[in-house]
């Protein structure tokens, strides 16, 4: 490598400059709006925005569960807990930052709404099937395991 006349390498002069570049967060946008700006707007005015079945759902309106979760939302605090079996509900920019308890089928699950999550629904999120883990056959399970050997 070659030295400079101030004894370090043209390489390391680059690593050294690659430490210096501050890495910026990228500010979230949905379709070329902020957050914040997304929030001001009201569903009508978010309609347009929103890809076509999301568009069809909230132009039929919402049912007497979508209204009661979106009048608990709308009073709840930042921390609050909010629980709800209405899992085709689309997630709204009001919804950014609150925590929902959404049923599975079986427990509720906790699941804080980010920004990235606008537009789709509640229910792609709490999933309602589990990972299949297969283990060696149990006791009585079939008649060929009754003569595995019990450790």
């Amino acid at each position: 490598m070659a030295q400079t006349k101030f004894g370090s390498s043209a390489k390391s002069r680059r690593k050294r400059d690659r430490k210096k570049v501050e890495v910026r967060k990228k500010e979230f946008q949905y379709q070329g709006r902020t957050l914040e700006d997304l929030q001001k707007l009201s569903i009508e005015e978010l309609l347009p925005l929103l890809t076509s079945r999301s568009r069809r759902t909230l132009k039929r309106g919402l049912s007497k569960d979508e209204n009661k979760l979106m009048n608990d939302i709308k009073t709840a605090k930042q921390g609050d807990l909010i629980r709800t079996h209405c899992r085709n509900m689309i997630v709204l920019p009001h919804f950014v930052g609150h925590n929902i308890l959404i049923h599975n089928g079986k427990e509720f699950e906790r699941v804080n709404i980010q920004p990235q999550m606008i537009g789709h629904y509640l229910g792609e999120f709490a999933l309602t099937r589990k990972k299949v883990k297969h283990t060696g056959p149990g006791v009585g399970a079939t008649r060929g395991s009754k003569f595995m050997p019990l450790k």
